[in-house]
């Protein structure tokens, strides 16, 4: 379930004028951004954002981002982002920046379906000129960057599940030494990344009859790095992929230092979708509420935008 929701009261022109009127003065008035923005949807901000121009005849995002700093601009200018534009920039600067963030990479590659592959690559191109997939080839390696191109392939099936292909896919798998190093390892890949995930999970359950140990176990013990990584993280997603990113979430903030861009991204993305099954997943998960949690670790206005995002779910 959603968190944030379309306005059945909307008025571009209103809000438009509101925000322009929380930038006049010396300083922002962060309160009356975060009230605009939380109480439209992506639509409807997007709708906000063309009558400003329209009305001042300057960008909102620039008089934004003039206005605002730090965690908080970054939320706010996500919030104001098209979807499909803001994976693509935060994929360009991952696989850009200094050192390859290669959880994010899985996160947002290894999550998305067919159709959602191909719109990625597309708006990627888009924003940087460059093919995804060639980026992805230059900056990474090994069996990792295999596991990469072939989600980025986009071809995973979409049939009924089939009994008999999975208790195969699951012998194929335990017999190449778990398929996961040697000479086996395409034979994996190709059921991860081709079956559907309805398949998948059947074949899991198969896998743990043949080999008495989860899937997860053998990724752990027969790999390392960031080719376990991104193996877990897509096992994890197809069982259950509200815990898959409740866990990103609780790891964004466990230890000394928060990943504000992990926090901030995926609370942005999920909000109008279900971000508020992730957050009760979450309490339940690790025994106190994600408000909690942002409320201990983050603070000032980009702390109140996270929570307002979020709403009241206890």
């Amino acid at each position: 379930m959603a968190t944030i929701f379309a306005n059945p009261d909307f008025d571009p022109e209103v809000s438009a004028k509101e925000l322009k009127q929380s930038m006049k003065g010396l300083g922002a008035d962060e309160a009356a951004i975060i009230k605009v923005l939380v109480s439209h949807d992506k639509r409807q901000r997007l709708e906000i954002e063309s009558m400003y121009k329209t009305l001042y005849g300057k960008s909102l995002i620039d008089d934004l981002r003039a206005e605002l700093g730090g965690n908080f601009e970054h939320t706010v200018i996500a919030l104001m982002t098209p979807l499909n534009t803001f994976l693509a920039r935060e994929l360009s600067k991952a696989i850009k920046g200094a050192g390859t963030d290669e959880g994010t990479l899985i996160e947002i590659i290894m999550t998305k379906n067919n159709e959602e592959i191909q719109i990625l690559k597309e708006v990627y191109k888009e924003e940087t000129g460059r093919e995804l997939e060639d980026d992805i080839v230059n900056d990474t390696s090994g069996h990792f960057r295999r596991l990469l191109v072939s989600q980025l392939n986009g071809k995973r099936e979409d049939y009924d599940v089939e009994p008999d292909r999975a208790e195969d896919d699951a012998k194929k798998i335990y017999e190449g030494g778990q398929g996961l190093s040697g000479t086996e390892e395409s034979a994996f890949y190709s059921v991860l990344c081709l079956r559907s995930y309805r398949q998948l999970r059947y074949t899991f359950e198969k896998y743990r009859d043949i080999a008495g140990c989860s899937i997860e176990d053998a990724i752990t013990s027969e790999t390392s790095g960031t080719l376990r990584e991104g193996l877990l993280a897509i096992v994890k997603y197809i069982k259950d992929y509200e815990l898959y990113f409740a866990e990103r979430l609780y790891n964004s903030m466990k230890g000394a230092g928060t990943d504000d861009v992990t926090l901030s991204r995926i609370i942005v993305t999920h909000s109008e979708d279900d971000l508020a099954t992730i957050a009760q997943v979450f309490a339940e998960t690790y025994g106190q509420s994600l408000v909690d949690c942002i409320t201990a670790d983050c603070s000032g206005d980009y702390c109140r935008l996270l929570i307002a995002i979020i709403g009241n779910l206890d």
